[in-house]
């Protein structure tokens, strides 16, 4: 992923990223840029591999994303079956609305 700041300047999202994916977080959340948790010393205490395994094994609803290649499939012509055709509709007409007129006794 590029992208141009407005400066102009051409960002590598994926290099940027993939540099800070050790960092902590800021705050007090006690994760890095992964979603590893961390314990004492920044050190790694639980991996965010663990972490999403543990999460689908107890959540039986939750299904894990999987990016499947799209399947193209043909065109199928329907065949003409008598009788059942639409019947065909008169066009419609486009209409003016009529203004009143004004009345002796709205006046």
């Amino acid at each position: 992923m590029t992208y141009r700041s407005m400066q102009g300047k051409m960002i590598d999202m994926d290099k940027l990223i993939s540099q800070n994916e050790l960092t902590p977080a800021v705050g007090n959340a006690k994760v890095n840029a992964r979603g590893d948790i961390l314990g004492p010393g920044g050190k790694i205490v639980k991996k965010r591999e663990d972490i999403m395994a543990e999460y689908y094994e107890t959540n039986p609803k939750a299904k894990a994303r999987v990016n499947r290649p799209v399947e193209t499939k043909p065109l199928q012509v329907q065949e003409h079956i008598p009788g059942l055709d639409p019947e065909p509709t008169a066009p419609v007409k486009a209409t003016t609305k009529a203004t009143p007129t004004p009345t002796d006794t709205e006046e």
